[in-house]
């Protein structure tokens, strides 16, 4: 298993060799903390669902917590597909192939890894996607 990383302390450098034991153990570390606090609002928002259940005499008052509700469920879906792909990057890491675009094969970048952890393609391939993306759209 990699070692420990502090990470409020270790910083990624573009000197050091790609995906080393360090940046990989830092990336393990950081994805696994957003997911934890992901993981915990989702609890607190589980808990605030039960408490809202109550029912409203006033139909206002209970229009105003349906659509409440709805807001924090459509935000507890997008929170699932985001550990979701936070859960493929940590097996990238496993795998030996996290921090490589899927369709060059080329680095990520650290920068851009620090910024968006579960990223799979380069900023140029990312760049090409969208593009196409748009293209697509507009026709």
């Amino acid at each position: 298993m990699s070692e420990k990383i502090d990470l409020g302390t270790y910083v990624l450098s573009e000197d050091d060799e790609f995906m080393n034991s360090n940046q990989r153990a830092y990336f393990r570390a950081k994805l696994n903390a957003w997911k934890n606090d992901i993981l915990r609002e989702a609890r607190e928002t589980l808990g605030h669902l039960a408490e809202e259940s109550a029912n409203h005499p006033d139909l206002a008052d209970r229009a105003s917590s349906e659509t409440d509700r709805a807001i924090e469920l459509r935000a507890r879906d997008r929170q699932r597909k985001l550990i979701s792909k936070i859960d493929s990057a940590l097996q990238r890491i496993d795998e030996g192939t996290y921090g490589y675009c899927e369709e060059t094969g080329e680095p990520i970048g650290l920068r851009r890894l620090d910024a968006r952890p579960i990223a799979t393609l380069s900023i140029e391939a990312q760049e090409r996607h969208e593009r196409r993306e748009k293209v697509y759209r507009d026709e």
